[in-house]
């Protein structure tokens, strides 16, 4: 297996990814009834989010959007429970791990854990140190 070597692996990371929590019924609806997510528009964006964390493109910083808003503001319409993070973080993890290995995808792994646990701050959500979610593990 190769690691994450551009904008395509991204792209289809992304696919594979959205595939699945677009079906998931943990969090599904979130992307499905509550964000009304149209795939077509979303995957470049954050296309460019994942590229600019693990290329240093500028691309993302171009869009203006500031992602803990756009959540904040989904949050108010459905509020976001700690499971929601959680499950997000399993099936990303598992479509990283399924389909690269190597630096990067461990980085982006870890970025994912971050990610989550700094929404869930950000949103309020109260997350003892025994929830947080852990930093993903390295594949040995």
């Amino acid at each position: 297996m190769n690691d994450i070597e551009s904008r395509v692996d991204i792209d289809h990371l992304m696919r594979v990814f959205y595939e699945r929590a677009l079906a998931d019924e943990v969090i599904g609806y979130i992307f499905t009834d509550v964000a009304k997510l149209e795939l077509a528009h979303h995957l470049p964006i954050i296309g460019d989010f994942w590229e600019a964390l693990l290329f240093r493109s500028g691309d993302y910083a171009r869009r203006g959007r500031n992602p803990l808003e756009v959540h904040r503001q989904l949050h108010l319409r459905s509020a976001f429970e700690p499971k929601h993070f959680s499950r997000w973080l399993e099936l990303f993890v598992q479509c990283v791990d399924e389909e690269f290995e190597g630096e990067r995808a461990e980085f982006i792994k870890m970025r994912a854990h971050a990610i989550a646990n700094r929404f869930q701050e950000n949103l309020g959500l109260t997350v003892s140190p025994e929830e947080t979610l852990g930093a993903a593990p390295v594949n040995q």
